[in-house]
Formats: structure tokens, C-alpha cells, sequence
């Protein structure tokens, strides 16, 4: 047992000081439930393994997902307090893929629930507006199977999504709307990025996972892209 502290000396409750041992543990568990807090509420992590979204995000760019800025409240006043909002036109947004819920799709919310979608040659329009897109490439849009869509009305509690690469997109245009069940967080900013080629496996075995994380340590000053670190996702 620990020495009493010199206070017991003067007749006051006796204390005893912490070992360093036991300083450090509780030291690492606050860290470890505040990181597993932080994932599972606050921040989730995700790599881009598709050039859907191109050239917003390219392959191989590791990504922060904002997943408390959708969180539902209970009052007017958490509204005003905490810093949630609800989805807006525009917004990139991690959410479950319908078909496939075990699955993570990123995404373009181009339509909330009540607009009216449309596609005219690759062009967007939300209610009758043609709506500008500088992210989109005009060479995006030139084999896109879907460049001519709808009108099309977005679901109560539904949002239209679309891939900033059109051509390349799996998106709203072949599987429907996504309820809003299943958004799971806004993309918020570009932590690291890597120069990985088109078609790199994104579920990896260990020995697999072990090569990739050897080769990334191999290379990682050469094929790092500095520029697009810590660059926020618009």
C-alpha cells in the first residue's frame, strides 16, 4: 500500500498518491473511450476507392466524415445550441446504400424531399431551374446513360443523390432516392491523400491489408498528394 501523505500527521483524513502505473491507465482509457466515442457519434474515417466523385475526390483520397451534423434533436433549443443543421442541396454525404445498407456510398445531394429532378443532356435542373455545377466536367457528362432523366419528384424524407463524375456514377439515377434513415454524415475534409491506381480491392484479406499498408509506408513521401491534404470537401 501506498505511504499516507504528510497530512495525516495533523490529525486530517488520510490520502494516498496515485502510482505512475495507475496515472498512465487511466490516462489511455479516458483517450480510448473518447476516440471510440468520436467514431461512433462525431467522426468516421473513409477512403475513397472509386472515381465517382472525380475530380471533387479522387481515388485513394482519405477522408473525415462529419456524422453529428445530421444528428436528429429533441428540442428547439439543442437546434440553437449544438452544431447540427439539416441536409442541404449541395451537401456530400456518406450514407448506407439502399440495396446494399452493409455498404457505403459518398455522394451529391442535388434534390431534397418535394424538388422536382431533372436531366437534359447532362444538365441538371432542380424545378425547372437549370442549377450551375463547376464540380462536374463537361467531358463527364458526354457518355452518361442516364444524361436524359425525369422530371422526377424526391420522396418525403427521401434525397436525390448524384456522383460529381456522371459517366463513372452509380447514383439516384439507377437505384432510386435515399432515405434519410440512412445518411450516415456530411465529408468534411481531406486528411491525407494517396495515389492509388483505378480498381484497387477495397475489402483486402490480412495479408493483403499488410501488403497495402507496406507498399503506402514504402511510398509514402513519393505518392502522397500534399496538395490535397487537409483540404476541406465542398
Amino acid at each position: 500500500m501506498p505511504a499516507p501523505s504528510p497530512a495525516t500527521a495533523t490529525g486530517a483524513a488520510p490520502t494516498y498518491e496515485k502510482s505512475v502505473v495507475r496515472d498512465y491507465a487511466e490516462t489511455i482509457l479516458i483517450c480510448v473511450v473518447f476516440v471510440i466515442f468520436s467514431r461512433a457519434f462525431v467522426f468516421q474515417q473513409s477512403k475513397i476507392p472509386s472515381g465517382s466523385m472525380m475530380d471533387t475526390l479522387l481515388i485513394g483520397d482519405y477522408i473525415m466524415v462529419n456524422r453529428f451534423v445530421y444528428a436528429p434533436l429533441a428540442s428547439e433549443l439543442e437546434r440553437r445550441l449544438l452544431p447540427v443543421r439539416p441536409i442541404r442541396r449541395g451537401d456530400i454525404v456518406v450514407f448506407k446504400q439502399p440495396d446494399e445498407p452493409e455498404v457505403d456510398f459518398i455522394k451529391r445531394v442535388v434534390g431534397l424531399p418535394g424538388d422536382r429532378i431533372e436531366l437534359r443532356g447532362g444538365q441538371l435542373f432542380v424545378n425547372g431551374q437549370r442549377v450551375e455545377e463547376p464540380y462536374v466536367k463537361e467531358v463527364y457528362r458526354r457518355q452518361d446513360p442516364k444524361k436524359n432523366l425525369g422530371p422526377v419528384a424526391v420522396e418525403p424524407d427521401h434525397y436525390f443523390v448524384l456522383g460529381d463524375h456522371r459517366d463513372a456514377s452509380a447514383d439516384s439515377r439507377f437505384w432510386g432516392q435515399v432515405p434519410r434513415r440512412l445518411m450516415k454524415g456530411r465529408a468534411l475534409l481531406i486528411w491525407w491523400s494517396y495515389d492509388e491506381p483505378p480498381g484497387t480491392k477495397v475489402y483486402k484479406s490480412l495479408p493483403e491489408l499488410l501488403q497495402s499498408w507496406g507498399s503506402k509506408a514504402l511510398h509514402f513521401f513519393t505518392r502522397s498528394r500534399w496538395e490535397r491534404c487537409l483540404r476541406l470537401i465542398r
